[in-house]
């Protein structure tokens, strides 16, 4: 267990002049720590980080204790002073820590665990890098959104999910895409992505409230999409919904958030909405609709999700519910109409 404050003296990083073939790390992301200095900061007494993994480039002795009950694995690692220490996994988690001591020098006192190896050379160094990385899976989006406790975003939404008879059943609450033959007809990640543009710039909101908007609105959006309701009677099968229409994807599900957060800045009140999401209705949302929906929504006959697509999506939903673009729909209109087409 080291010390926080010992991290930034124990393990410099000096390898960002180096050329990538005699470098044991990649590169530093930068853009990565005031996140996970953010993190620290939010969370100083329930923060949560892997052992760092390091190698020590130095004559070490191991002394373990006597007697029986503790073997030969407990003891005292003895390193020299002037050994060099290498960081092959926790770089990131070094710079952010360094970083939040900074705001918070009482973090230093806390410890972190490491896992050290003997310094083997550059070529054992950039091998543990590899086997280290090979086999990590970040979690899914969806896990992200069940298993988080500290967002209340996602909390709303897994109160939603629980309770609204439009999604209660039907929603994977595990993987952040829905197999060929899977009866659920959306995801957690997908809905949670509706609900980051549906409070978008809403911050003040109580996870309370975000939970009633949020069912108010689903509740309103509900009947606009009738084949929601059919696989609820089970007169659809949600493969059938999924494969013929794109009104149950993520794409569809993130324009029309934008399109209610548009609607909940203009009144709070639920009820003010239904007239315009009422139009959602009388658009034709069959993936045959290559002529609206190719090049948007969809791309070489895949449901796409990539930001140009939901902007133009959103785009083109707006223009039927007679609603403003927003600037970046409006580019990605823009942009959209200039190419040629076949």
């Amino acid at each position: 267990m080291c010390p926080l404050k010992l991290l930034p003296k124990l393990f410099v990083w000096v390898d960002d002049d180096l050329p990538v073939e005699l470098r044991a790390q990649r590169t530093l992301n930068k853009g990565r720590i005031p996140e996970m200095v953010h993190y620290i900061e939010e969370n100083p007494t329930s923060y949560t980080f892997s052992a760092i993994t390091a190698s020590v480039d130095a004559q070490v002795h191991f002394s373990p204790y006597g007697g029986e009950e503790h073997g030969t694995v407990n003891g005292v690692l003895r390193v020299p002073m002037d050994g060099r220490f290498i960081i092959n996994d926790g770089q990131h988690r070094r710079a952010a820590i360094e970083q939040a001591l900074k705001s918070n020098p009482a973090l230093g006192e806390e410890t972190i665990a490491v896992v050290f190896f003997i310094d083997k050379g550059l070529d054992r160094c950039q091998q543990m890098f590899a086997d280290l990385n090979r086999h990590a899976v970040r979690a899914s989006k969806s896990l992200g959104v069940l298993f988080d406790h500290r967002d209340p975003l996602a909390a709303a939404t897994r109160e939603v999910v629980s309770s609204s008879l439009v999604f209660r059943g039907y929603v994977e609450m595990e993987s952040t895409s829905l197999a060929k033959a899977s009866r659920r007809l959306f995801t957690i990640s997908a809905i949670h992505g509706a609900h980051e543009e549906l409070f978008r710039g809403q911050g003040q909101l109580s996870q309370a409230e975000m939970t009633r908007l949020a069912l108010a609105f689903w509740d309103q959006v509900d009947p606009q999409f009738p084949e929601w309701s059919e696989v609820r009677h089970k007169h659809m099968r949600s493969p059938e919904v999924r494969q013929d229409f794109i009104h149950s994807h993520g794409i569809v599900l993130t324009a029309v958030g934008r399109i209610g957060n548009s609607l909940l800045k203009q009144d709070a009140d639920p009820e003010s909405w239904r007239a315009t999401l009422g139009k959602l209705s009388s658009l034709d949302w069959s993936r045959t609709n290559a002529k609206l929906w190719e090049g948007r929504a969809i791309v070489g006959g895949r449901v796409s999700k990539a930001t140009s697509n939901v902007m133009l999506t959103t785009a083109a939903i707006r223009t039927h519910l007679g609603m403003p673009l927003e600037p970046d729909e409006q580019r990605a209109q823009d942009a959209y109409c200039k190419e040629p087409r076949s």
